[in-house]
């Protein structure tokens, strides 16, 4: 299969037509581009903050605030396009989780591929399930966890008897992957 090479003009054009001729407005979503430079160095940018791109010599980017910024197209090695961040799915919480007890004390969840739960503390054994992208664990002693990505990390839910998880958490803390394990 031939590799297809096209300008940064053609780039940014198809990035363009292909980003605001979706539904919705570009502030739905969190996409970005990213402008990589000759030496390297990389720029991101929030398509949300973009209002318009103008193909010309140097290439004119405009931001909702008014500001603009001038890329001269000889000095853009490539340009690169980041999906708006989906929500995590199954393959994203698989693994060794360690977690906090809301006590300062920790323990380990393993979630297993299979939807099988276990944890280091309490009954040992739950299920678990990803709804709306976190990992949401019911336990055999009536307890529920669920553990979400919020930011750059994660954290753990925790839902004492009784409540369910639209109700107010028991604790929260944070949660790290200590061993993911991609299906």
């Amino acid at each position: 299969m031939r590799a297809i090479r096209l300008s940064v003009p053609a780039l940014l054009l198809l990035f363009a037509v292909g980003t605001f001729a979706k539904s919705g407005s570009p502030a739905d979503t969190h996409s970005s581009i990213v402008i990589v430079f000759q030496d390297g160095h990389r720029q991101t940018i929030d398509q949300a903050d973009l209002t318009r791109i103008e193909f010309k010599a140097p290439v004119l980017l405009v931001f909702k605030d008014g500001r603009q910024q001038n890329v001269p197209a000889a000095d853009i090695a490539r340009i690169e396009f980041e999906p708006a961040a989906s929500t995590a799915g199954r393959n994203h919480f698989v693994g060794k989780w360690k977690v906090g007890e809301g006590n300062g004390g920790s323990f380990y969840i393993t979630l297993e591929a299979d939807g099988e739960a276990r944890k280091t503390l309490g009954s040992s054994h739950g299920t678990w399930t990803v709804v709306a992208g976190e990992a949401r664990i019911t336990w055999d002693d009536g307890w529920h966890d669920v553990i979400r990505k919020v930011g750059s990390g994660h954290e753990k839910r925790a839902y004492e008897p009784g409540r369910s998880f639209e109700d107010q958490p028991s604790n929260v803390t944070p949660a790290r992957n200590t061993e993911p394990k991609p299906i």
